[in-house]
């Protein structure tokens, strides 16, 4: 239990940081999990350039005072940034009282029945009032749906068969493909239109592709160029005067 001290700061009181855990560096996480989470957290950063947010993995958030941090899967707070020195203690993971909101987005990867993912935490994003929390249960541990989508309103959950997250302008997917040499189903964020949101390798790829099939039609045209050129000649006729 986090022992409660408090600080005055600006005529009201927050938690001291320095009586906070804010890491217990125990590695607890799979390499499916942890890959899937990084594709999640990737994927924002290298598409989401021109809007401000905090998205992260296995970092702690605190939400309530005298009350131990929960650690998502993965979480995303807009209007948010990260701190100019993130060592500094009271930095080190998300504290509401001091980003002022919550994140809208919060997500667990079910790995077994151990995390009570539909139970507990449930409860707790619930009374954190995170506008979305969504479970990937890829294994099917929890049921028969790889893919449950709670929406708040007010102030309880409600499950919902929607994949477009309008409060936050993105949806969530499955998408059969390979990241990282892995050939997989992933959750993947997405466009209204269902276009997954591109990693840094797929953005670099597609340019590379672009760029060769410019390059081909360069190459095609100059060839066209030769023919024409050559036809002309045949004719008798100096294409470099024409």
């Amino acid at each position: 239990m986090v022992q409660e001290v408090l600080i005055n700061n600006d005529d009201y009181y927050v938690p001291d940081a320095n009586q906070l855990v804010t890491e217990d560096d125990t590695p607890v996480d799979n390499f499916a999990s942890e890959k899937q989470q990084r594709l999640l957290v990737g994927s924002l950063y290298s598409s989401l350039q021109s809007q401000t947010f905090l998205a992260a993995a296995n970092v702690g958030v605190y939400h309530t005072d005298g009350q131990p941090a929960i650690v998502p899967d993965v979480f995303l707070s807009f209007d948010v940034q990260m701190p100019e020195n993130w060592w500094e203690k009271q930095n080190r993971c998300y504290m509401v009282w001091r980003f002022g909101k919550p994140p809208e987005v919060v997500l667990e990867i079910v790995s077994n029945k151990e995390g009570d993912e539909l139970g507990k935490k449930l409860k707790i994003y619930e009374h954190m009032r995170a506008s979305y929390y969504i479970v990937y249960d890829p294994n099917q541990q929890l049921g028969e749906k790889v893919l449950r989508v709670y929406e708040l309103r007010g102030t309880r959950y409600f499950e919902t068969s929607e994949i477009w997250l309008e409060q936050v302008g993105l949806g969530v997917t499955l998408w059969e493909g390979k990241f990282e040499d892995r050939q997989d189903t992933w959750l993947r964020w997405c466009y209204q239109d269902g276009t997954v949101l591109l990693t840094g390798d797929e953005r670099a790829s597609q340019s590379e592709q672009r760029a060769s099939q410019s390059e081909q039609r360069a190459s095609q045209a100059e060839q066209r160029a030769k023919i024409l050129a050559e036809r002309l000649r045949a004719m008798g006729v100096d294409p470099d005067t024409l």
